[in-house]
């Protein structure tokens, strides 16, 4: 959303605009394909796969929050740069899923709607639980992929596979929404932040203090002086001739 300072990002509506999905190019400058008999240049991979709308309808919502008010989503759901973006409301499962980060207000034949912070961080949990349940039942390790030696842990071996699946799941639903709604779903998921080593690591030891003479020495004008290596450097053989 150009709108909202968001990046740029790709994604196409497809089935008459009921499906939303993500387009991501993976690219290498010295791949190519054969395509029968001949050579595509363009070697990029692209990764079509389906995304939740709500994703790309939240930011808008919240930003007409900040106003308190209930308005209609197409009224809200607005962006000069890229105006195509009112065709997220065509979504099959937009109108309907609504209620997962707004609250509801009909009035006449018209729906209103106001972004619910406490709807959307319920959703979002959701969308965690139900990874950490989809990675599980393929088997994949996620273990490698959050532990560092960077960090501490005093946690048991069970307690933090099951940290690592939440923290992989959560870092996946984070690349879509914004950094403060990152940090709220952390708290909301029981994470704590993981702390670097140096921040438990016991503070270093104070420097020796220098002796009289040793004070004397640094004051010392070393200009023009060999440093003491060189008088043991090894001997340069001469050629045989």
């Amino acid at each position: 959303s150009g709108d909202l300072g968001y990046a740029a990002s790709l994604y196409m509506l497809g089935c008459g605009d009921v499906m939303l999905y993500e387009v991501k190019a993976f690219e290498d400058d010295f791949h190519s394909w054969f395509v029968g008999q001949a050579v595509q240049r363009d070697g990029r991979l692209i990764f079509v796969t389906p995304l939740d709308p709500l994703f790309l309808i939240l930011p808008y919502l919240i930003k007409s929050g900040k106003e308190g008010k209930f308005q209609r989503v197409d009224q809200v759901v607005k962006d000069e740069e890229f105006p195509a973006c009112s065709r997220l409301l065509s979504c099959a499962r937009t109108l309907a899923s609504l209620h997962h980060i707004a609250e509801e207000k009909e009035a006449g034949s018209q729906m209103y709607h106001r972004y619910s912070q406490e709807k959307t961080m319920n959703w979002l949990k959701k969308k965690v639980e139900r990874m950490v349940i989809a990675l599980k039942k393929r088997n994949i390790s996620v273990g490698e992929g959050v532990k560092s030696s960077t960090y501490v842990r005093v946690k048991s071996e069970t307690e933090n596979q099951e940290e690592d699946f939440l923290r992989y799941s959560h870092g996946l639903i984070s690349e879509y929404i914004s950094e403060d709604l990152s940090k709220a779903l952390l708290t909301l998921l029981g994470l704590p932040e993981l702390t670097s080593p140096k921040e438990t690591e016991p503070p270093s030891k104070p420097p020796k203090k220098m002796t009289a003479a040793q004070k004397s020495l640094a004051k010392v004008d070393k200009t023009g002086m060999k440093p003491m290596s060189s008088f043991f450097s090894p001997k340069v053989k001469a050629e045989k001739k």
